[in-house]
């Protein structure tokens, strides 16, 4: 998998900016073929920086009817990803 297709984009939420601000840790939405070793790989070349630990979760979609059709959102995965102590956050997550 190229590095693109892996990371799909960064979550922007009060969690995710809680996590980056504290414990310098970012969160991505992944590929959901992607394994830990992807993305650690992609985000080191992406953003130049060194990765301490990756963590994964599988959030299923939600089952949304509409009148008496039913139907499912899609399921998504998303990345925690560690810096290791001393590197600095990217560029474009900094002012969010």
């Amino acid at each position: 998998m190229k590095e693109a297709d892996v990371i799909r984009r960064p979550i922007v939420t009060e969690k995710s900016s809680l996590l980056r601000e504290d414990d310098h840790i970012l969160v991505f939405e992944v590929a959901k073929g992607a394994t830990k070793i992807d993305i650690r790989m992609a985000v080191e070349r992406l953003f130049k920086t060194k990765v301490a630990k990756v963590r994964t979760a599988i959030s299923h979609g939600k089952v949304k009817r509409q009148g008496r059709y039913f139907g499912q959102r899609p399921d998504r995965k998303k990345a925690y990803v560690r810096l290791k102590p001393g590197e600095k956050t990217p560029e474009f997550l900094e002012g969010t």
